[in-house]
């Protein structure tokens, strides 16, 4: 059998140190490279990136300045093709510049004669209609169309996408497998938020917050409830900063609301500077529950068969539960500290009960989530 090298570019909002876009980023090269080992096709990736050094240095693999023009034209002009996703790429929630962006890249790609791959997106919320043409002209131009949830693939459809040009598949961190060498366990050593050493055998809470509410009502209703569990149970709440710095300040914004709890018995401690999504990955394993508001860190969660308990700032936290046959405990903007406590106490009296109920979608999902990969691999092998 005679193996083929192809160049993918990997466009995605990546090199931002957020861990759950590097997540997205690492389980993409991962699923294509064991995919590649089973093929005749050999990946070159090229990433697009907004710290291409960081890139390189953090994956090993080549890597551009997302947003110098000539650098990325000359990348998807030497490719043999170019990747999109996955994540939330293509949203007006955030601002007007990252659909024409995402879709620009795309569109380059495609004058270049490239094939072009939509890889597990989420798209939307899309508020202006102006962008519905744009999207359905590029998707239709596209090779192979992958998006992470039915919402998404409902929307492709209403644009005049054919039901059989679209695939629903889980997000690609579902796939994401834990380092190699595995870093001390969280439940023998972790810091403190004074960043002393702390010794636990506590029940592990995994808790991934972010600023979204002006008046932060709720992060001030997520510390009402840690409180009240703590009340009830010792514990350790492990805070998981996913994007660096600001996740940092709104974890430490709740821990100072929590208080000294060790006259309760219960430890609080947060990760230091952690980019790497394999050993977030790892941190998340260690935890018995997590509490998230990043999407991501309810992914890493069920990804490693550990209860997640979503509180929803968007309809992917929803959607995403609802893959899990679950619901979210509460939105940012109607959130019960009480309910919160109750749902957690319970998910850790009936751990093994969870895992009983959700062990084999969550091993479905998986597998699922490496089809992209194998379709793309499959298309080029074919051309090759």
């Amino acid at each position: 059998m005679v193996t083929t090298s192809q160049k993918l570019v990997i466009s995605g909002y990546y090199g931002y140190h957020n861990s759950g876009d590097e997540a997205v980023l690492k389980s993409i090269l991962t699923a294509l490279e064991e995919e590649s080992h089973r093929s005749n096709v050999t990946i070159e990736p090229i990433v697009l990136s907004g710290d291409p050094e960081w890139t390189t240095s953090m994956y090993g693999v080549r890597s551009v300045h997302r947003m110098k023009l000539k650098e990325v034209r000359e990348a998807i002009k030497e490719s043999d093709g170019l990747i999109s996703g996955g994540g939330s790429l293509l949203q007006d929630a955030t601002g007007l510049k990252s659909i024409p962006y995402y879709l620009g890249v795309i569109k380059l790609a495609q004058w270049l004669k490239k094939p072009t791959f939509i890889y597990a997106q989420g798209i939307g919320p899309v508020n202006r209609k102006m962008f519905n043409p744009m999207i359905r002209s590029v998707f239709k131009a596209c090779n192979y169309v992958s998006v992470r949830d039915e919402q998404s693939a409902e929307y492709l459809r209403g644009l005049g996408l054919q039901w059989n040009q679209i695939h629903v598949v889980p997000d690609p961190v579902m796939g994401l497998p834990l380092p190699e060498a595995k870093v001390e366990e969280v439940s023998s050593v972790a810091v403190n938020a004074q960043g002393a050493s702390v010794h636990t055998k506590l029940p592990v809470i995994g808790v991934s917050v972010r600023f979204w509410e002006s008046d932060r009502k709720e992060l001030t209703a997520i510390a009402a409830g840690l409180k009240k569990l703590c009340s009830k149970k010792a514990v350790h709440l492990r805070f998981m900063p996913f994007h660096l710095p600001i996740d940092e300040q709104a974890s430490r914004f709740v821990m100072e609301m929590l208080g000294d709890l060790g006259n309760k018995g219960s430890e609080v401690s947060i990760t230091k500077d952690l980019t790497d999504p394999q050993l977030m990955l790892q941190e998340v394993s260690n935890c018995d529950v997590v509490i998230g508001m990043r999407l991501h860190s309810l992914i890493y969660a069920a990804s490693q068969y550990v209860p997640p308990v979503g509180i929803s700032y968007d309809p992917k936290i929803d959607q995403f539960m609802l893959r899990l046959d679950s619901e979210t405990v509460g939105s940012t903007d109607a959130l019960d500290g009480d309910k919160l406590a109750k749902t957690v106490s319970n998910l850790l009296d009936q751990r093994s009960q969870w895992l009983k109920e959700h062990e084999e979608g969550i091993t479905e999902l998986k597998q699922e989530a490496k089809v992209p990969a194998q379709q793309i691999i499959k298309y080029l092998g074919s051309k090759g």
